[in-house]
């Protein structure tokens, strides 16, 4: 739930997928919208996003002395809260409520540690959806399914969204509640908030976060997350809570954090339900591309009925036309050597939780999984890979030197470096998907 506010944080997904397959999820990538990793690219293109870890993992405690730095930055930090209780006091928080909300909290290094060394994401396509849909995870969402079918039947028949759906989310965000996180979310938030990197956007989510203590949802030190504040079974940040989260038992309470997930799992529904998810119908569906398709029309911009995709010669993978399900757009998240996708108005929806293309089409297709469905069928160019930051901006600055002008080296794949991409395919007779790879890059060199 990304509150319109796509801030590009490049980070690394595998860090998400801790300690086991079943743990995976990218990352960004994987949290409600509303967050600060929500990544895009600037192109609305199929390149795939990066995603920042806001996984939560287990810390171990270990003794060590405080660090000089650390009492300084303690004390610092006491004051900001002097300061901040007035803004929080002008927003409608009580005394008593804040005063519960940050007794004994000190500073936390290890959340700015956290911030601080997201490293850049570059792994591809395949290697996070071999984690984040592997066979361990299917077989545990199809557990969690069965048993979870009743009240999962129930949340469907009230919110209009597939129940496969639902647990993917709850998957890919928590491994079905295994992974909640166990950091204080108030004192991440005022660390964060503190901070002042990303300040006013942390800010923003403390005085959310105060407000679901002063109604009463969960009491301080029992409401834990990710060291970002992403909470509960799906990873709600607190303004994002404030807006959807729902009481599905009736007991007055919207209890994300409970060891029975049906709050947390009716509010994922909710919150789909609100930005139009269309029950029955698939995000997407893997389609086969004619030989000499025009590689221009793989664009989230471009949108066209199944029908006219099929007048194009794209076809569904079986080779028959794709049903109606509405206008797709053709989604190419490796390029023209891997799978291609025709995408639906459901996929925009799964967007609204996590920006990242990955992502979307990691809840996607372990939903589809679940159901029973195929694994993706095309095989993906796995001795090929995504660039770093600094590789596109040497992508940017040969293909420039070669006369395939990108109007800029800053390292963003946008509509320009795609069309500079496109042009060097054509001149050289490659696939001119535009799609800036490692191997296209060592062709430049």
């Amino acid at each position: 739930m990304r509150c319109r506010m796509r801030v590009l944080v490049l980070a690394s997904v595998m860090a998400c997928l801790v300690a086991t397959q079943s743990v995976a999820a990218p990352a960004m990538s994987l949290r409600p919208e509303g967050r600060p990793d929500g990544v895009a690219t600037d192109s609305g293109n199929y390149q795939t996003a990066a995603v920042t870890a806001l996984r939560p993992t287990a810390r171990p405690v270990v003794a060590t002395a405080i660090a000089p730095q650390t009492v300084a930055a303690n004390r610092d930090f006491q004051n900001w809260i002097k300061g901040f209780r007035k803004r929080a006091v002008a927003q409608g928080i009580t005394h008593r409520t804040l005063d519960r909300a940050f007794r004994s909290v000190t500073y936390d290094p290890e959340v700015i540690r956290r911030d601080r060394n997201q490293s850049e994401f570059t792994k591809s396509i395949w290697d996070y959806l071999d984690t984040a849909v592997s066979d361990k995870r299917i077989k545990n969402g199809k557990k969690a399914l069965r048993a979870q079918r009743r009240r999962l039947q129930q949340i469907e028949a009230t919110y209009g969204v597939d129940k496969e759906v639902v647990v993917a989310v709850w998957g890919m965000e928590s491994s079905y509640g295994t992974y909640r996180g166990d950091m204080d979310v108030i004192r991440s938030l005022s660390t964060l908030a503190f901070d002042g990197r990303r300040g006013r956007f942390f800010e923003s989510q403390l005085i959310a976060a105060l407000k679901i203590l002063q109604a009463g949802d969960v009491p301080p030190r029992k409401m834990t997350g990710s060291w970002a504040g992403a909470m509960g079974h799906t990873q709600f940040i607190p303004t994002s809570y404030l807006a959807y989260a729902v009481d599905f038992t009736g007991d007055g309470k919207r209890d994300i954090w409970s060891d029975n997930p049906s709050d947390a799992l009716a509010s994922t529904a909710a919150y789909l339900a609100r930005f139009g998810w269309v029950k029955g119908q698939p995000w997407g569906v893997e389609v086969k591309l004619p030989r000499g398709f025009n590689y221009g029309l793989a664009s989230r911009k471009i949108k066209k009925s199944p029908a006219q995709w099929s007048a194009l010669g794209v076809k569904g993978i079986n080779g028959r036309p794709v049903p109606n399900y509405g206008s797709g757009s053709i989604l190419l998240p490796a390029g023209g050597n891997g799978a291609a996708f025709m995408v639906f108005k459901n996929f925009q929806v799964i967007e609204r939780y996590n920006a990242a293309d990955a992502y979307v089409i990691g809840v996607g297709h372990l939903s589809d999984r679940i159901k029973g469905g195929k694994p993706i069928q095309h095989p993906w160019p796995r001795n090929d890979r995504d660039l770093s930051f600094a590789e596109r901006q040497e992508l940017q600055k040969r293909l420039t030197q070669q006369g395939f002008n990108t109007q800029g080296v800053d390292g963003r794949v946008g509509p320009n470096t795609i069309a500079a991409v496109r042009a060097y395919q054509v001149a050289n007779g490659l696939v001119p998907d535009g799609h800036p790879s490692l191997s296209l890059l060592k062709k430049l060199r």
